[in-house]
């Protein structure tokens, strides 16, 4: 996040730092909620900008910062999740593996429908090879209906799925995140691989083709579309792709793949 953004949320800090102040709370459940003048709901708007620190803090990778914002965030209220959750975030980050699944599993004690709580919960257990824990906590964030992203939530299902071999599984994961949101940019790469791994070469070119209109190429999709042009025999795009992939990517591990002749 930029400067001011950090300034902003500072400014948040003093203000809810004035005694007696009236606040409108948000809710863990994400619905806003008017709260009377008193003491707890001043602590709970600090805790909640603390957190909101903490979260700019991690985002820029300053680990040491986030957890000192995410702890004072929870002196300030001990029972605010999402103070909890990010907490969770950094010490996964920091490899404190105990102290992150302890954080994750309080965040979803004071609020099981956080669905950033279990979808990150899911990526810390994913991450850590215990992909069928991992899957239950990515579905469990879908079925808040009030969550915003459960395409994001499937992708990652799919990803963990096709991480145990699980490659039917992942493909149903990965078509339920385009019936939310036709142009989610993983789940066409993630489908547009599978194609390619199982021989299915036209289907993979059509996942690939969605791809390059939904969103910028990465060094990933280019490399993809240069194989699978290899085995369409389509020599121009191939080129096209290659093209690209050295001109924009030329330290990427793919290009290297690409320069050496590799063919997988």
């Amino acid at each position: 996040m930029s400067r001011i953004s950090i300034i902003v949320l500072v400014m948040v800090l003093m203000l809810t730092s004035l005694a007696g102040c009236a606040v409108t709370q948000r809710s863990d459940s994400g619905l806003s909620a008017s709260a009377p003048a008193r003491e707890d709901s001043v602590e709970r708007a600090r805790a909640r900008a603390h957190t909101e620190l903490a979260a700019v803090y991690y985002e820029i990778g300053n680990m040491a910062v986030a957890l000192e914002e995410a702890r004072e965030a929870l002196r300030s209220d001990a029972d605010y999740g999402p103070a909890h959750n990010i907490a969770g975030l950094v010490y996964g980050e920091l490899k404190e593996d105990r102290l992150a699944e302890e954080s994750f599993q309080r965040a979803l004690r004071v609020n099981p429908l956080d669905s950033d709580a279990n979808n990150n919960y899911g990526s810390f257990l994913c991450q850590r090879k215990r992909e069928e824990e991992a899957i239950r906590y990515y579905l469990a964030a879908v079925r808040n209906p009030l969550y915003q992203t459960p395409d994001r939530s499937y992708v990652n299902a799919g990803v963990c799925a096709r991480r145990r071999g699980d490659t039917a599984g992942a493909q149903g994961y990965f078509q339920l995140a385009l019936k939310l949101r036709p142009a989610q940019p993983q789940a066409l790469y993630q489908l547009a691989d599978l194609s390619y791994a199982r021989g299915s070469y036209e289907e993979a070119k059509s996942y690939l083709n969605r791809l390059s209109q939904a969103a910028q190429a990465t060094p990933e999709a280019l490399w993809l579309g240069v194989r699978i042009e290899r085995k369409l025999g389509d020599r121009d795009i191939e080129e096209s792709y290659a093209s690209q992939l050295r001109k924009n990517f030329p330290n990427s591990r793919e290009a290297r793949a690409l320069l050496s002749g590799q063919q997988e």
